[in-house]
This record gives structure tokens, sequence and C-alpha cells, in this order.
């Protein structure tokens, strides 16, 4: 099992990191029993969201309503959760907050949950996922 993989399915390590390039998660994933989801979000995130990991019809279309169905995703088969954000809004700080309470609820309960923005020019503050060759 790589490095990666290994991070990926630990739940203490769960949280918002930041990475290169989808390709290697999305690689080393295949076949791991992860739930593994790409999603744009670029423009109206939490419609993106709710359409990429198929919210019940009950979800709110509100930031609340996205931090209850994270803290859920019953409907979600997985060993663990994994969510690749390829696009995402310039005013991204409510999604990473969001996310960042998700992960911790996640963790807490043994169970691995990853966000990972796709930030090729390293601009975001968040930590690097892995660190590239």
């Amino acid at each position: 099992m790589s490095k990666l993989l290994q991070r990926l399915c630990d739940p203490k390590r769960s949280g918002v990191y930041r990475a290169s390039d989808a390709r290697a998660i999305m690689d080393v994933t295949t076949g791991s029993g992860l739930d593994v989801v790409a999603i744009d979000a670029s423009e109206k995130p939490l419609q993106k969201l709710a359409s990429a990991l198929a919210f019940p019809e009950w979800f709110g279309g509100n930031w609340d309503a996205l931090a209850d169905s994270l803290g859920d995703l019953s409907w979600r088969k997985g060993d663990g959760h994994v969510l690749v954000f390829t696009g995402y809004a310039e005013d991204k700080d409510v999604l990473i907050d969001v996310l960042r309470v998700s992960a911790e609820y996640w963790a807490g309960r043994g169970k691995p949950f990853f966000a990972v923005l796709i930030d090729p020019a390293r601009k975001l503050a968040l930590p690097e996922l892995y660190r590239e060759a």
C-alpha cells in the first residue's frame, strides 16, 4: 500500500488539504474501498456538492444543510470519504470551514474523511496532502 493510500485510510489524519494534481489521488484510490468523488465547485458549490454526492431530497441547499448532510452520508458506500475539489469558488472560506468540521466529526468516529482542494499554484493556506516527487 502506498504512503498516500495509507494516509487516506487513516481516520486520525482526516482533514482539509491541498494538492497540485488530482490524478495521483484518483489513481491510488482505485479499488481501495474508499468513496472518492471529484467535484468542480467553482460555480454554485452547494448544488454541485449535492449533485456529486447524491444528497437526499431533504437537503436544504444552505451551508447548515451541507454540514448536516456531510455528517450523515449514510447513503454513500465506502470505508471512508475523499472529496477532491477540482474547482472551487474564490470565496471558499465557508466551504473549507464546513469541510474541517466534517473531517473532525468523521475522525472522531474512526472513519476517514478527506477534502482535497487542487491547487497547482500552491496559494491556499492549507497543508499539503502529500509530497510530490
